[in-house]
């Protein structure tokens, strides 16, 4: 088993971004930002070696059922902001 890691994954992710839009060397950056040039070149390596997400990745159960809840709030906003505009409009109307 692997002892845990020192660096969080958004530090990770941060330095992998950064090592990949910078002009530099892998090393170059992994020195500016304090890591060993080979730790950095592992992360990237790791990070381009993972396959694109596919627009029509199966959901998980529990991102369905969030999916589903918040259809089911937007539509009962719609139905409030609907509501409300005709009300609006009725008073508008009603008042002059």
């Amino acid at each position: 088993m692997a002892p845990p890691s020192k660096y969080s994954p958004e530090f990770r992710e941060e330095a992998v971004q950064i090592a990949l839009r910078s002009s530099k060397t892998v090393t170059e950056v992994a020195r500016e930002i304090g890591l060993n040039s080979e730790t950095l070149r592992g992360w990237v390596k790791k990070y381009q070696n993972q396959p694109e997400p596919s627009a029509d990745a199966e959901l998980t159960l529990r991102e369905r059922a969030r999916l589903k809840e918040l259809e089911r709030r937007n539509r009962e906003l719609e139905m409030e902001n609907s509501f409300l505009k005709k009300a609006a409009a009725y008073f508008a109307k009603d008042h002059r």
